[in-house]
């Protein structure tokens, strides 16, 4: 296997992780891992959510659930499945079976922010120019341990949202642009260990940290090449997919770079997650095969 990374961290690369069943076709978005170390691969083929063990064999998939974009993927502290559906405009909370508990958004609406809502591409963040209700081609989602939901709505609109765990609204902020607090295309959002609510605001470069009232606190300035998300370790540390670079860093949790690897063929870099031995995830493209896969990187 190909070893990545720096002197104090480092990994073996296994690009072949993912066994599934013959003949599927399972082009990945996003992944995440619950407390059992399961993964769960979010995916835009015919099985959208299919679900691995660690050692990537193939356990099971969800047989009755349909999406129209699959996106953004979360597994919280009680092992809820988090699903952001971007061209829906929604955010669904699942068991990890696959019941549906909770839904935020209503179907196919799209807020009024400036951009072309009869367009559905990856360039809407360009025609905002003002901010947005709930929602307008969200992007992710992560869950704090008091239950508060919060969602990068990035695609046409330039907000983070934060609900209670019924899913009523609490508070939004954002605003289109480059200074602190502003975004173009807020595209990950994460909950750090201390509660810092850190958002990868993409075409900006950047990871922004927020209080949970959306207060700014700190930016993350390393280099980055479009943040697709960040996600920690029980230690702090970060692991960052550059989207638009091809990248993947290893961040403290101050946000210094610890190690970075990867190259242009890996960009579109979209997704991470990490178990508890240590293994972390990404989704990508693999050379030789088509479209984004789930990688697996074993700590050295």
């Amino acid at each position: 296997m190909v070893r990545v990374g720096s002197d104090e961290r480092s990994f073996t690369v296994d690009s072949n992780w993912e066994k599934l069943p013959s003949g599927w076709e399972a082009p990945m978005a996003a992944v995440a891992v619950d407390s059992r170390d399961r993964v769960y691969g979010f995916n835009r083929g015919p099985n959208k959510v299919i679900i691995f063990d660690k050692e990537g064999n193939y356990l099971d998939h969800w047989k009755d659930s349909d999406f129209i974009f699959p996106h953004a993927i979360y597994a919280d502290h009680a092992d809820n499945i988090w699903i952001v559906d971007r061209d829906a405009g929604q955010v669904l909370k699942y068991t990890p079976e696959g019941e549906l508990l909770l839904s935020i958004g209503e179907k196919g609406y799209r807020s009024d922010t400036g951009a072309d809502n009869s367009v559905f591409t990856s360039d809407g963040f360009k025609d905002v120019t003002h901010a947005g209700e709930p929602f307008n081609l969200p992007a992710g989602v992560a869950v704090a341990p008091s239950g508060d939901v919060f969602v990068a709505d990035g695609y046409a609109n330039c907000r983070v949202h934060r609900f209670d765990s019924q899913g009523n609204h609490i508070l939004s902020w954002g605003e289109p642009g480059n200074g602190e607090g502003q975004f173009m295309l807020p595209h990950g959002v994460s909950i750090a260990s201390d509660g810092t609510v850190l958002v990868s605001d993409r075409e900006n470069d950047r990871i922004q940290a927020f209080d949970q009232t959306g207060n700014f606190l700190s930016e993350w300035a390393t280099d980055l090449i479009g943040p697709a998300l960040v996600w920690q370790d029980s230690v702090g540390q970060g692991f960052v997919p550059e989207h638009n670079g091809g990248n993947f860093s290893v961040l403290s949790s101050e946000g210094g770079r610890i190690a970075r690897w990867g190259d242009e063929q890996y960009i579109s870099c979209h997704g991470a997650a990490g178990d508890s031995e240590g293994g972390i995830y990404f989704v990508q493209p693999v050379t030789g095969l088509i479209g984004r896969h789930i990688v697996k990187y074993i700590p050295e």
